[in-house]
C-alpha cells in the first residue's frame, strides 16, 4: 500500500469517528484538513472554521484562553507537545472539556504545520470530578469522626488512669480491675479509630502519579467546607483565603488532597479548643503557595530537623490523645516532591505552626 492510499484510508477512518483531527498551516494561517468530528464536538459547521480559523478562539472558555494560546505557542517554539486540557463554551451555553495533543511538523521546504487530535472528555471529567469530590468529602468526614469519637474515648482513658492513681490505697481488686478494663478498652478504641484513618491515608498514597489540570481553589473549598460544617464538633475555627477564585495547577488530586487533609488533621490535633486553623492559597507567575497555619502548641525546636523523617522521633500524641504512626509527615514530603514542589514550616512552642507548600503550576 502506497503512502497516498494509506493517507486516504486514514482520513476516511478519522472522518467516520467523533475525534477531531486537523492540520493547520502556520505560515498561511489556513486549515489544510479538518475532520467531520469537529461538527459533532463543537456543534458548528466546519465551513465556519475553515473560512476563519481564528474564530476558534471565540469558543474557548475565558479562563482557558490564555493557557491554550501559551501551550500552542510553546509547541510552535519547538517544545514537545503535552496533552492539553481545555474547555469550550457552546452556543447554548453548555461547557465541554476537550483533550488535545498537537505536534509541529516542518517539511524539506521549511513549511510549518501543526497537526493534532482533539477528544471530547466531558463525561470522563464529570465522572472523575464526582468521584474525587466524594473522596475528599469521605476523607474530611473520617477526620471529623475520628476527632469526634477519639476525643471522648481519650478523656475516658485519661480519667480512668487518674482514678486508678487516686484509688490506689482503696485496696479494692474489683474496682482496680474495672478501671483497668475501662482504660485498656478506651485506649484500644482510640488506636483503632486512628489506625483506620491512617490506613486510608496510606492506601491512597501508593505510587502511580496521575496529574491533571484543575482549579485548586475549588478543590480546597470542598475540603475546608466539610471542616467548617463541623466546627462545633471539632472545637476550632477554620478560615480559607485565596488570591483568586481560579488558580489552575497540574496535580494528582487524590494524593494531593490527602496531603491537605493530613496537614489539617495535624493542626486539629495540636490546636486547643477555641483555636483557629487558616488555609491560604496564593498564585504566583509559575507557582502557587499553599499555607496551612494554626495557633496551637507548636513544635519544639529540637524536633524540627527530624520532622519529615520516617518514624520520626518528633511524633507525639495529640492534645486529646490522638496517636500517630510517625509516617505522615514523611509521606506528605514525598507526595509534594512527586509534584515537583517543596514543603517547609515555621513553628514556635505555644505560638503555633505554619506549613508552606510551594507547587509549580505544571
Amino acid at each position: 500500500m502506497n503512502e497516498e492510499k494509506a493517507s486516504e484510508i486514514f482520513k476516511e477512518y478519522i472522518n467516520d469517528s467523533n475525534k477531531v483531527a486537523f492540520t493547520f498551516e502556520v505560515d498561511t494561517r489556513t486549515i489544510d484538513f479538518l475532520s467531520n468530528g469537529f461538527e459533532h464536538v463543537w456543534k458548528l459547521p466546519k465551513e465556519r472554521l475553515l473560512n476563519n480559523p481564528a474564530s476558534i478562539l471565540d469558543t474557548i472558555h475565558s479562563e482557558d484562553k490564555d493557557y491554550l494560546v501559551k501551550e500552542y505557542s510553546d509547541v510552535l517554539a519547538g517544545k514537545e507537545g503535552d496533552n492539553i486540557e481545555f474547555r469550550i463554551v457552546q452556543e447554548d451555553g453548555s461547557v465541554k472539556w476537550l483533550l488535545s495533543h498537537v505536534r509541529l511538523f516542518i517539511d524539506k521546504q521549511g513549511k510549518r504545520s501543526l497537526t493534532g487530535v482533539v477528544d471530547d472528555i466531558t463525561t470522563l471529567k464529570d465522572n472523575i470530578s464526582i468521584l474525587q469530590k466524594f473522596a475528599a468529602k469521605k476523607n474530611a468526614i473520617l477526620e471529623v469522626l475520628s476527632h469526634d469519637l477519639a476525643g471522648p474515648l481519650a478523656n475516658i482513658k485519661n480519667l480512668s488512669g487518674q482514678l486508678t492513681k487516686h484509688l490506689h490505697d482503696y485496696k479494692s481488686e474489683d474496682i482496680a480491675n474495672i478501671l483497668q478494663i475501662i482504660y485498656e478498652s478506651s485506649a484500644r478504641s482510640v488506636r483503632l479509630i486512628r489506625d483506620f484513618v491512617d490506613q486510608e491515608f496510606m492506601e491512597s498514597t501508593n505510587p502511580g502519579l496521575i496529574k491533571i489540570r484543575m482549579n485548586l481553589v475549588e478543590k480546597l473549598k470542598e475540603i475546608v467546607e466539610e471542616y467548617m460544617e463541623a466546627e462545633r464538633i471539632i472545637g476550632k475555627t477554620f478560615k480559607f483565603l485565596t488570591s483568586s477564585d481560579h488558580i489552575y495547577v497540574y496535580i494528582d488530586q487524590g494524593k494531593f488532597m490527602q496531603v491537605v487533609n493530613n496537614l489539617i488533621s495535624n493542626a486539629i490535633k495540636f490546636t486547643p479548643d477555641g483555636g483557629t486553623i487558616t488555609i491560604k492559597l496564593t498564585e504566583h507567575k509559575d507557582s502557587v503557595t499553599l499555607v496551612i497555619k494554626d495557633n496551637g502548641i507548636g513544635i519544639p525546636v529540637e524536633h524540627h530537623d527530624a520532622l519529615f523523617d520516617k518514624f520520626t522521633k518528633a511524633r507525639r500524641e495529640g492534645l486529646k490523645g490522638e496517636p500517630t504512626i510517625g509516617l505522615g509527615m514523611s509521606i506528605i514530603k514525598t507526595i509534594v516532591e512527586w509534584h515537583g514542589g517543596e514543603i517547609s514550616f515555621e513553628s514556635k512552642v505555644n505560638q503555633g505552626t505554619t506549613f508552606y507548600i510551594e507547587l509549580p503550576k505544571k
